[in-house]
């Protein structure tokens, strides 16, 4: 069988969701490598995958995007960060094909400098993108700022100016640098964010319709293999058997980005209702004072054991947390703070599978209206799980990697 190796960027939001793509490429027989975080090297072991950390400098490359205003500002920063990592992933991903000779890599889409020593490397490779790529799609409003689709000749002309509006200043900023750093690498230049993210002979993306937008002009190099949910195994938390009826999950990034916000809003709109309200804070704990009675704050608890108790999730939009919330059914009220996340709002409101609250207009009341009608969407929710269940998931995206190998290595 094959050697794999693959490779994420910083971010457990990205590494958890492509950890049942490799567990399913080890069960297939395949020898899986993985360079990723270095908390969590033990992990990925424990699961029989042959794990290292990446470079240590890529690490300390912080991703300050929330320090931006507006999603503009928001996006360059990311821009700014991903090709300042580049530098150091680039190198660090072809140090790693040294060691481990592998016949197929898997790259994290947010590794901008991984994804071009790939496509240097010159052997068969993928990109895995856990959120939807920025790519132009008719019919489809530009990515950003979370439009919702308009048919017709208006929404042709708004896509048209929307676009450069909001793609164009960060796509200026930033291919100097990245067709320098392809030329280093003997590459040709690239115009745009589509072409660049279009070079990888495949992209899995892991999500699906109907909570994505239909998009017939990405295949055959573009796949939806639906969400890909996983975490670390745990125990429920003992307070966990003493809590009558249904939960409010209430989620924040695992990357900071000043969302302690949404906590707040929960505490003060959720006190006192029909729900345990249960509040996951990552990126480290605030403090919020005295907490009422029907509510917990926690940095970690698995997300699975509580979903299988929630009525509805609250997320800051983050696209896994979200996701795994709809792939069991649960609606989610989505309060976008910047990154993918107005995209991803902007879907489950189409999917009819949730409800969004601007965080501009964030407040208890809110809130708990944006709940209140969320709790109406699990028809939709339901939906959106079936649309993922359908995709294929894990194995439909191993199949797809193993169909890129050669047949003497398969």
């Amino acid at each position: 069988m094959s050697t794999v190796l693959a490779y994420t960027s910083p971010a457990i939001g990205h590494l958890f969701p492509m950890t049942p793509l490799l567990l399913e490429l080890r069960s297939r027989g395949h020898e899986v490598h993985l360079r990723t975080l270095s908390s969590r090297v033990a992990t990925m072991r424990s699961l029989g995958l042959h794990a290292e950390p990446i470079d240590p400098a890529i690490e300390a490359v912080p991703m300050d995007d929330w320090r931006a205003r507006g999603a503009v500002g928001a996006l360059k920063s990311s821009v700014a960060t991903f090709v300042a990592r580049a530098a150091h992933d680039a190198p660090d991903l072809l140090s790693a094909v040294d060691a481990v000779a592998p016949d197929l890599l898997l790259v994290d889409i947010n590794a901008w400098g991984a994804s071009v020593a790939a496509e240097a490397w010159g052997g068969p490779w993928a990109r895995f993108s856990p959120y939807t790529p920025a790519l132009s799609s008719p019919g489809t409003p530009p990515y950003g700022p979370g439009l919702r689709p308009l048919g017709g000749l208006a929404g042709r002309l708004r896509d048209g100016i929307a676009r450069p509006v909001f793609l164009g200043a960060a796509e200026r900023a930033v291919r100097p640098r990245l067709n320098q750093l392809r030329a280093d690498h003997d590459l040709a230049p690239v115009r745009g964010a589509d072409e660049f993210f279009r070079s990888a002979p495949l992209m899995l993306v892991a999500t699906a319709e109907p909570l994505e937008y239909p998009h017939p002009d990405w295949a055959p190099g573009v796949q939806m293999i639906g969400a890909l949910a996983w975490e670390p195994a745990a125990e429920a938390p003992d307070w966990l058997t003493d809590v009558d009826g249904d939960l409010v999950l209430v989620a924040t990034s695992s990357e900071y980005q000043r969302d302690e916000a949404l906590v707040r809003a929960a505490v003060t709109g959720l006190a006192d209702g029909p729900w345990t309200v249960v509040a996951t804070m990552p990126a480290g704990l605030t403090d919020l004072g005295p907490l009422p009675g029907n509510v917990r704050v926690h940095e970690f608890v698995p997300h699975g054991i509580l979903l299988e108790r929630a009525a509805v999730a609250v997320t800051h939009g983050g696209m896994g947390v979200t996701q795994k919330a709809l792939a069991h059914g649960v609606p989610v009220c989505v309060v976008p703070f910047g990154r993918d996340q107005l995209e991803v709002a902007a879907r489950v409101v189409h999917a009819g599978a949730g409800a969004r609250v601007r965080s501009a207009r964030l407040t208890g009341s809110t809130l708990r209206t944006g709940v209140e009608q969320a709790l109406g969407c699990r028809a939709g929710a339901a939906r959106v799980a079936a649309g993922f269940d359908a995709a294929g998931g894990a194995a439909r995206g191993a199949e797809l990697l193993e169909s890129l190998l050669p047949s003497t290595v398969t």
